[in-house]
């Protein structure tokens, strides 16, 4: 199973991502996400911990 389909003419369908704008910025989005969802439960544990 390949990760990411590279070639447009690719005829294998056992792929996980195209390569293509939608599939960065989406990915992107998810990212940030998790980042934020990271750093917020980072600073509430702090902040139970200190009150």
């Amino acid at each position: 199973m390949k990760f990411i389909k590279e070639d447009e003419d690719d005829k294998r369908r056992d792929y996980i991502f195209q390569k293509d704008e939608t599939t960065k910025k989406t990915s992107a989005v998810v990212i940030i996400i998790l980042v934020v969802l990271v750093i917020a439960v980072i600073i509430s544990g702090i902040y139970f911990i200190a009150f």
